[in-house]
């Protein structure tokens, strides 16, 4: 149980310069310490593995530190349950997630890729030619699985504001009764002065922020994963242009595939997130 226990801390609490711990340095720290005269790593490795501990590995996260996370977090999962204020979304009423992928570069090889083979990977040059790079905005009907997406040479804006219009000038969305767009807190759709600007364009559509730091919630984030999956991994492309020439087809190619995301973080799901936020130790805790 000790040398677990050991396992469990942080190096820095052990005062070793390490960042992670590994079998051997759990075995040098158990002889160190005197919990044990003579212990091999691989000893080390069986009780870990008793109860899955992995020191070794880590994965980043951040703690939720938006005053109003869940007020914004359950408008946006009600929108997802095709709900506003607690009525249900008339048939003219839409929700789309809006977000751009940056610095999306083109990488031109400097030999040409070599396809796979038997018992041999494709192969991809290492060196390259960096041939400039798109911003790319993006907009997903959540409920329609219906991408709109266009290449600009930098966000902002303006280059916001054209991804909109080509959103909502067109049907269904013109004359819908509200088309509901979630965003994050980016620079170019941020706070009561970007609801100002794109409910005077657009009178029916309706600005809805996410909480600060969860991207997580936006849907768009899923179709970016899959676009650099799919289109973008490996990158290598003759120019700038064709990059933009992939990124939209793959859209018309998408959408010709896909069906709507199953969306399964619910509101009960939400409510045992923010008591496990209430419950957290002051250490994880964000500073005030």
């Amino acid at each position: 149980m000790q040398v677990k226990a050991l396992a469990c801390e942080l190096p820095v609490t052990l005062g070793l310069p390490l960042s992670r711990l590994s079998t051997a340095d759990i075995a040098r720290e158990v002889r160190r310490c005197g919990i044990a005269a003579t212990i091999s790593d691989k000893t080390v490795w069986r009780w870990l593995n008793e109860d899955a501990i992995r020191p070794w590995q880590h994965r980043t996260w951040i703690f939720p530190r938006d005053p109003d996370f869940a007020a914004k977090a359950g408008r946006i999962l009600d929108l997802y349950a095709r709900q506003w204020q607690g009525k249900a979304l008339k048939s003219d009423e839409f929700v789309i997630s809006a977000d751009e992928k940056t610095s999306i570069q083109a990488r031109i090889r400097k030999h040409r890729s070599l396809p796979p083979r038997p018992a041999q990977a494709a192969k991809v040059e290492h060196e390259y030619i960096r041939g400039g790079a798109w911003a790319y905005m993006a907009a997903l009907d959540v409920h329609r699985a219906k991408v709109f997406g266009r290449c600009e040479e930098t966000t902002g804006i303006k280059p916001f504001d054209r991804l909109v219009a080509q959103v909502m000038t067109v049907s269904p969305y013109r004359g819908a009764r509200h088309v509901f767009w979630i965003v994050d807190n980016g620079s170019s759709h941020r706070g009561q002065a970007s609801v100002r600007r794109l409910q005077t364009a657009f009178p029916n559509l309706v600005l809805v922020h996410g909480p600060v730091h969860a991207s997580w919630l936006n849907q768009i984030e899923i179709y970016f994963s899959i676009v650099q999956r799919k289109a973008l991994t490996p990158n290598h492309f003759s120019s700038l242009a064709d990059v933009e020439d992939r990124l939209l087809r793959f859209q018309h190619y998408y959408e010709t595939i896909a069906k709507p995301f199953e969306w399964k973080f619910s509101r009960a799901d939400l409510d045992d997130l923010v008591k496990k936020m209430d419950a957290a130790p002051t250490m994880l805790r964000p500073a005030a």
